[in-house]
């Protein structure tokens, strides 16, 4: 098997990524109970496991940082400003996707430096199929365990452009995304961060999400598209940021494949306040 073609880090995240979807497809192919987070949010077993073996693999890289984690409580703000750099996860990124058992789920594992992903791995542990990237070292998919690695690429905007869209969340994304791109568009529903990687290889042209999200659903994904030529952005046209202060809470974004367009000025004289 060839040498993957990136740095040793982005190798070794990688291979955590794929201990954890190991670990969630135990549970996956079991009957498994569904609990209710503070927040009313599903977890399950698959959650917690694929937890502890990034925790694990994390703890003993070379140079060991913070972990944020959505199954594991935050540090406060006053320590989380400090931190320059930090690990980023979601260790099972579409729990309501894993419950309908519809395959749609991901392992999201990011790394912030300086409030931005410089590095991202999200796996979908159902078909096998790996995204990772580095800063200054492309987008890559491997489809399954042992396949070559691809690198891949986001397109041009298309006159009949591919709208990914939330397979779990409804939202007021119709009428912003006419004034964005025309009302010509066709729709693909998908679960989790993958929403992203179409884009990043592709096969989709935008990714808008009105309504919540929080951090580690995002940040592996974004570097992915980043890397691949694309772009995520607030409503504002900024680029999405990171451990910004108390709240893990997104804004409203778009992720596009086409980065050449000056989608700020599209956003700007799109009327959200009407939306």
């Amino acid at each position: 098997m060839s040498q993957p073609p990136f740095s040793p880090l982005l190798q070794q995240i990688a291979a955590i990524a794929r201990d954890a979807g190991e670990a969630i497809l135990v549970v996956y192919a079991q009957d498994f109970e569904v609990e209710r987070k503070q927040d009313h949010s599903p977890v399950t077993a698959a959650d917690l496991a694929a937890q502890r073996v990034i925790t694990a693999g994390l703890a003993e890289l070379e140079h060991v940082l913070p972990v944020i984690s959505e199954e594991a409580r935050a540090a406060p703000w006053s320590q989380r400003r400090e931190w320059p750099r930090y690990w980023l996860v979601d260790p099972l990124d579409g729990t309501r996707e894993f419950v309908k058992r519809n395959g749609e789920f991901t392992v999201n594992i990011a790394l912030i430096d300086n409030h931005e992903p410089v590095l991202g791995v999200v796996l979908a542990p159902v078909t096998g199929e790996l995204y990772a990237a580095a800063r200054g070292e492309g987008a890559w998919l491997q489809r399954q365990v042992g396949a070559a690695w691809q690198r891949i690429g986001t397109r041009d905007l298309p006159e009949m452009a591919t709208v990914a869209g939330s397979r779990s969340h409804g939202g007021s994304a119709v009428a912003l995304l006419q004034q964005l791109i025309g009302d010509d568009y066709t729709s693909v529903p998908l679960g989790s961060s993958l929403k992203f990687c179409l884009v990043a290889r592709g096969d989709a042209d935008v990714y808008l999400r009105r309504g919540a999200t929080s951090e580690w659903d995002t940040a592996a994904a974004q570097s992915v598209l980043e890397e691949a030529g694309g772009a995520v952005l607030d409503l504002n046209g900024e680029p999405l940021r990171y451990n910004r202060g108390d709240s893990l809470i997104n804004p409203e974004f778009i992720a596009v494949g086409d980065a050449a367009i000056d989608w700020k000025a599209r956003l700007q004289s799109a009327d959200l306040e009407a939306l």
